[in-house]
């Protein structure tokens, strides 16, 4: 009976691979499955954790729930700070600005259109303020406040603020392995060499049986997860799934990484800034910035990337700056035979609007949803990859709307992303916006609506109208809306605390040593 033997009960998973994708697996299957499954972790000290950024979207916190951690507590371990959106400098044109903020734009809906249709009437009549106006976490942001949300205030803005983290993702993957192993996640240090498939006949032919270590050691199981990033040492290496490369859409291609000296006041935002041939992140913790520029190196060398990024840090930099090559794409296939991509080893979509460790967690959920009890079902694995290709898709195409809704008149790489043929479904949605205002929605979809209008608007898209429903209510009436909106948004900004003094009564890091 081989390891994989269809009618025998699954087991045994196998994660092969540490950092923030295996931790966060191994701290999600293992607050889910009890005994007799088992979950063997296998991670080398020798190979380096590759991270692009430290910042996260709200579904994060969907994830630590599931995950069991508590939010205060994981904070401080990781000198994490809070996150209530992105501000973007220079993509549209050069000195401009605009803020995508978490959660809604506007309220629910009294009329029969959503809100952010009767802002296009209002704003072709002079009378709406920018979009950030409407946008809760925008104006927290933009006055460096925040607070919990607060449920009970059912009425209130302030009863559902939507927010993310800053952290350190070194400092996270640690606080998982930490919980995992408490959870009886057994964690073997070591370099995985030679991968052992099963050359036997029947339905498991050609699955993973084994992958051997250095010590020689052979580590047996069921199903097995890849988290061993760019390298995608199991799906790439061993069973050849192939790669699908979006650098047409996405040029850039590296990245420059180096921390910072802390700098006041202690911002509740990420900073995205447009350079010459891409652009820098900002991320704010507790202890430290975390600064990177990602580029295209067919645009800048490597030297003139890290002196752009050293010449815009807002103090001073902490070690050298750290090389990271990249390529954008995804796997053909994440799920193969007994063998599960998570993380890069899946696919990589570079880190603007923060998506890498939400597609980890998505990952690591679809998983669970469709957890194999005996065999492996093809039609599961098919609606996995399916899903998963979905919504990498999906994520692709909303980083590829920033690049390309750029009017920059500075070079060959913004003239050129200006310029390409974006992918059929995001050409649709820009067209349909460019026609009434009209947003739309994909159950596969990370991002919603107010995301969409938030940066198509806040690089200048201006639809040609709106839809005709707006028009049953009077101008009057309809300004006035907007008016109270805007109005109870700046009064529910205005009581909160400062960003750095919450975390200072709330998760307070020790300091760094």
């Amino acid at each position: 009976m081989t390891m994989q033997d269809p009618t025998k009960p699954l087991k045994t998973v196998v994660i092969v691979g540490g950092g923030a994708a295996g931790w966060m697996s191994a701290a999600a299957l293992s607050a889910v499955l009890k005994p007799p499954y088992q979950i063997r972790l296998i991670e080398s000290e020798e190979i380096g954790i590759i991270g692009v950024g430290e910042a996260t979207i709200p579904l994060i916190r969907m994830f630590n729930d599931l995950a069991r951690i508590d939010e205060a507590q994981f904070l401080k371990a990781t000198q994490g700070t809070f996150k209530l959106g992105i501000e973007f400098v220079n993509w549209g044109r050069e000195g401009e600005r605009y803020f995508h903020g978490f959660g809604r734009v506007g309220k629910e809906p009294l009329w029969p259109v959503d809100f952010t249709q009767y802002w296009l009437r209002m704003r072709a009549l002079g009378r709406a303020l920018p979009p950030e106006a409407y946008v809760m976490s925008a104006m927290a942001a933009k006055a460096n406040r925040f607070m919990l949300p607060r449920p009970e205030m059912q009425n209130s803005p302030l009863a559902d603020l939507t927010y993310a983290y800053h952290f350190d993702a070194s400092l996270y993957a640690r606080n998982l392995r930490m919980l995992s192993e408490q959870r009886g996640v057994r964690r073997t240090e070591g370099k995985v060499v030679r991968v052992l498939l099963d050359e036997s006949p029947g339905a498991t032919q050609g699955h993973v049986r084994a992958v051997q270590l250095e010590s020689g050691e052979q580590v047996q199981g069921d199903l097995f997860l890849d988290c061993t990033g760019f390298a995608g040492l199991l799906t790439d290496k061993a069973l050849g799934v192939g790669f699908e490369d979006w650098s047409h859409w996405l040029p850039c291609d590296r990245a420059v990484a180096v921390p910072s000296q802390s700098t006041a006041p202690l911002l509740p935002y990420t900073r995205a800034t447009a350079h010459r041939a891409g652009w820098q992140w900002r991320i704010p913790l507790q202890h430290r910035v975390g600064n990177g520029h990602v580029y295209s190196s067919r645009h800048m060398s490597d030297d003139e990337a890290a002196g752009v990024l050293l010449r815009h840090l807002d103090g001073p930099a902490l070690a050298e700056p750290r090389l990271i090559r990249f390529r954008t794409g995804m796997r053909q296939q994440a799920w193969h035979r007994n063998v599960v991509a998570i993380g890069m080893s899946a696919g990589f979509v570079e880190p603007l609007e923060s998506t890498a460790l939400h597609l980890i967690q998505m990952g690591v959920a679809g998983l669970i949803e469709a957890f194999p009890h005996c065999g492996f079902d093809p039609v599961e694995i098919a609606e996995y990859n399916r899903r998963s290709r979905e919504r990498y898709e999906s994520v692709r195409d909303f980083i590829v709307l920033h690049y390309h809704l750029n009017q920059r008149q500075d070079g060959g790489f913004w003239q050129a992303c200006a310029e390409m043929a974006v992918p059929e479904k995001l050409r649709w949605r820009m067209d349909l916006y460019a026609a009434s205002g009209r947003l739309v929605y994909v159950d596969t979809d990370l991002f919603r609506e107010p995301s969409w209008f938030e940066v198509m608007e806040g690089q200048n898209l201006r639809p040609r109208g709106w839809l005709p429903l707006t028009e049953l209510q009077g101008v009057a009436e309809t300004a006035n809306y907007l008016q109270g909106v805007s109005d109870t948004i700046a009064h529910c900004v205005s009581v909160m605390p400062e960003h750095a003094e919450f975390i200072r009564h709330y998760c307070a890091a020790a300091p760094v040593r």
